[in-house]
């Protein structure tokens, strides 16, 4: 079996989600910024922020993200569902 030091457990509440490829989107106005649900990029609206990812997959309530690299690693074992526009 081989250790990546992302899965931390997320089968319990990511499996099987329906997720979509967009630009970030806050689900909350409080909050400014979002982070992978693997690898813990940041993910931010603030344009061209070298420390933020402005695209990724998310849940349809923007609530959990997932960067683009992490979600072509996981998908088939987490069983990611992509959905298209």
């Amino acid at each position: 079996m081989n250790y990546d030091w992302r899965e931390q457990g997320q089968e319990k509440y990511l499996f099987g989600l329906q997720f979509k490829k967009q630009k970030y989107k806050k689900y909350n106005k409080n909050l400014d910024h979002n982070h992978c649900e693997f690898c813990g990029a940041k993910f931010c609206e603030i344009l061209h922020n070298q420390n933020c990812i402005e695209v990724g997959y998310s849940t349809s309530d923007n609530y959990r993200w997932i960067c683009e690299q992490c979600f072509k690693d996981f998908n088939q074992k987490y069983n990611l569902i992509e959905v298209l526009s």
